[in-house]
């Protein structure tokens, strides 16, 4: 059994992974208690996938693809990311990296809780108050030059000084967020005028599994939720997806226990309890069934 690991990809859990290998990627890298800065790298998104993905955070990440390509499943989403890409992860988000390209070229900026965040309680952005988990953003080049000098500015102050200004760097990170913003209603604007109301409903699904599935399995909390019959969002969510409701539920459900079952040392009866299951064995007779594997085999695969 693995030694003992905090539940998300947090700040402890990179530190532990990160450290033993900063003075080879400390060229790209910039790592502390408040924040991290990827400037133009990808090592050290390999070094995390060998620690058995999927991962969960609790933080803010922001990221540029500049070169190269990704597939990576986000919060149950499968996307294919290109250069061109802004990528927002939120706190709650479950990753999985599944493939990165040798040309794959990221600025990326991580802001731990220990970061002061410019905002005061109710006055953050509207893209990152809680409401959406992840976004992908498809941009021309005068938008991905601003992020990355934004970073790139970041990443020159806290190298400037070891005691660096905290206050530029935190007004910085408030700019990079109102134009992450900014993008992000701009393109749900022209989401919202091209999609159908059955595609805006699949996606409101999603969303609400990704937040409930530890307490909900079932898929009358979603239709009240909704404000549909079960009946009819089952056909939307096939229709939309060629996936039954219940599926994704399921999915959403797997996902989260894989992240406990990986990332921490609770027992499985801890586990089946704090995900509303109603005995041990009934929650690994559910896994096995989902993956082909008992729980016990999960933890210990690699």
């Amino acid at each position: 059994m693995n030694s003992k690991q905090p539940k998300l990809m947090d700040l402890s859990r990179m530190r532990d992974i990160i450290t033993p290998h900063l003075a080879q990627i400390s060229k790209n890298v910039f790592f502390n208690n408040e924040l991290a800065v990827v400037h133009g790298d990808h090592s050290v998104f390999r070094l995390l996938m060998r620690h058995k993905p999927p991962f969960s955070i609790n933080d803010h990440r922001f990221g540029i693809i500049l070169s190269g390509e990704a597939h990576i499943n986000f919060n149950l989403q499968e996307r294919h990311i290109t250069a061109g890409t802004l990528v927002y992860l939120g706190p709650g988000s479950i990753i999985s990296p599944i493939k990165l390209s040798d040309d794959l070229q990221i600025f990326g900026l991580g802001l731990f809780s220990g970061f002061h965040m410019p905002f005061a309680y109710g006055q953050m952005p509207s893209a990152f108050n809680g409401q959406v988990r992840d976004f992908q953003l498809p941009v021309d080049d005068g938008d991905i030059n601003i992020a990355q000098h934004i970073i790139d500015t970041i990443w020159q102050v806290v190298h400037h000084d070891k005691d660096y200004n905290r206050d530029c760097v935190t007004a910085l990170a408030a700019a990079l967020m109102h134009h992450y913003d900014q993008l992000f209603h701009k393109h749900k604007d022209i989401l919202t005028s091209s999609r159908s109301r059955e595609q805006t409903i699949f996606d409101r699904f999603i969303q609400l599994a990704n937040q409930h599935c530890t307490e909900h399995h079932h898929i009358d909390y979603y239709a009240e939720r909704l404000c549909l019959t079960e009946r009819y969002l089952g056909t939307v969510v096939r229709q939309a997806s060629g996936i039954t409701a219940k599926e994704w539920i399921d999915r959403a459900i797997v996902m989260r226990i894989k992240v406990e079952l990986r990332h921490t040392d609770k027992p499985v009866a801890q586990i089946s309890d704090e995900m509303g299951f109603p005995n041990p064995s009934f929650f690994s007779k559910y896994f096995k069934r989902l993956t082909g594997m008992t729980p016990a085999a999960f933890k210990n695969s690699e």
